[in-house]
């Protein structure tokens, strides 16, 4: 016997949270920790999504078993997904539910409502199998190789997916797997078009936030845009874009037009190139920021459908981003201007739970508490007399955070800090194996 979670109702109307155990593999998936076998389980699946108009029945063929037992089992399912709906979303394609042969094409049915084609799904799939393969050569002249053989697929989606992974390594501790996609990173960003490129957008990025820094309270409309004027390459005016969007407004743009009506010939021109750069780099900003606010306020409006709230966020706290909070303060600012006390009462208990899933976990603080050791007796004190937390998890999570301040280069701060971090490491490793054998 071993343990999995078995589900075979992924109803996304009710439980937001089951499109996910879906698409990731939490649920009907089978690990043996005896033989090592692992496996999809052999699970007839109905999912449904009202918004979307969704109802998919997936009976897995290995099961064998006539059309009739197949529906004496699937249908008591659907028939629970429309006793649930209100009369008022009850529409037609609750009638003719859409059977799917096979998992995959259910999977790309539900990805293809989110606009994802199996296209994507194909190029995502390539580029980790791609990743499997640079993480398993340790030559690089000969990982160089397997780089020319797939730069068209090393692209921005294939550096998101590479920073996820290795953020998840560095958080998790797996110190040996972060360092090696470090060092694989650094020659993907020296040997490919795109990392070339993305790593001179980064340095323009990181040149004009300094710039911004050093002008503090003292940044006007009028210097920031002689900043942009002054920018030697498209990148440095994207940067100051996306890095002070806020600032440059239509009295911004106004001066800007009053330096180019004053202007001689030559500057006139120069100027006005500034000024169609910047409105298409503006717009291309506003057009992401509106696609981004959109999609987290669809997001929390679907938990604010939920009978119980405070579950609802809990259960996706995950896909909580910055505009995600955002949206949540707006709602309850407009609730509380129209009295609307139901709205009100839900979008508090949201923010409640939000705010304690925020709050900083103890090895957090302790750690905080850790960098302000004046020395190593200090820190060995601190140690001491917070014993029960100097742990091999506490250990891990200290690696992990010294691997984040290495992986950030050059950067002077991120390297002190590497250092007292790797110093707090050490001797709280020290600790761990003296407990592990009985010494302390």
């Amino acid at each position: 016997m071993i343990p999995a979670n078995v589900e075979q109702l992924f109803d996304v109307t009710q439980d937001p949270a089951a499109k996910q155990r879906l698409l990731s593999g939490q649920s009907n998936f089978a690990r043996c920790q005896f033989c090592g076998y692992e496996g999809r389980l052999a699970t007839p699946i109905v999912y449904h999504d009202n918004e979307k108009e969704l109802l998919l029945t997936f009976f897995p063929p290995e099961l064998g078993l006539p059309l009739n037992e197949q529906e004496k089992m699937i249908g008591p399912l659907i028939k629970q997904v429309v006793d649930r709906l209100p009369a008022e979303k009850r529409k037609g394609y609750l009638f003719s539910p859409q059977a799917n042969l096979t998992f995959e094409s259910m999977m790309e049915t539900i990805l293809g409502k989110d606009g994802i084609t199996p296209e994507m799904i194909k190029g995502q799939q390539e580029r980790v199998q791609f990743m499997e393969k640079l993480m398993q050569v340790t030559s690089k002249d000969v990982r160089l190789e397997l780089i020319k053989q797939n730069e068209k697929i090393i692209d921005e989606q294939f550096f998101a997916l590479f920073s996820r992974i290795a953020q998840n390594a560095m958080q998790s501790g797996q110190e040996p797997i972060a360092r090696a996609l470090i060092e694989i990173q650094t020659q993907l960003l020296e040997e490919t078009a795109y990392g070339r490129q993305l790593k001179e957008s980064v340095g323009e990025l990181e040149a004009a936030q300094q710039v911004l820094q050093e002008a503090g309270q003292g940044l006007t409309r009028e210097k920031l845009l002689d900043f942009v004027i002054e920018a030697k390459t498209d990148s440095r005016i994207r940067a100051y874009v996306s890095l002070a969007r806020a600032g440059m407004d239509y009295v911004f743009f106004q001066n800007l037009t009053e330096r180019i009506e004053k202007a001689t010939p030559e500057e006139k021109t120069k100027l006005e190139g500034v000024r169609e750069k910047l409105l298409f780099f503006t717009n291309e900003v506003d057009k992401q920021m509106e696609a981004r606010f959109k999609q987290a306020q669809k997001f929390v409006e679907t938990l604010l459908e939920q009978e119980d709230i405070e579950k609802a966020t809990q259960e996706n706290l995950e896909g909580f981003t910055q505009d995600a909070v955002e949206v949540v303060n707006q709602l309850l600012r407009q609730a509380s201007e129209k009295n609307d006390y139901t709205r009100m009462g839900k979008l508090q208990k949201m923010v409640q739970v939000l705010q304690n899933a925020s709050a900083p976990p103890p090895e957090v603080a302790f750690i905080e508490q850790l960098l302000q050791a004046a020395d190593e007796p200090a820190l060995e004190k601190m140690l001491n007399d917070n014993d029960a937390m100097v742990n091999q998890q506490f250990v891990d999570a200290l690696s992990g955070l010294v691997a984040q301040m290495e992986s950030q280069g050059d950067n002077p701060e991120a390297k002190a800090m590497g250092e007292k971090l790797g110093e707090i490491y050490r001797v709280a490793l020290k600790r761990v194996m003296k407990k592990n054998m009985g010494s302390a």
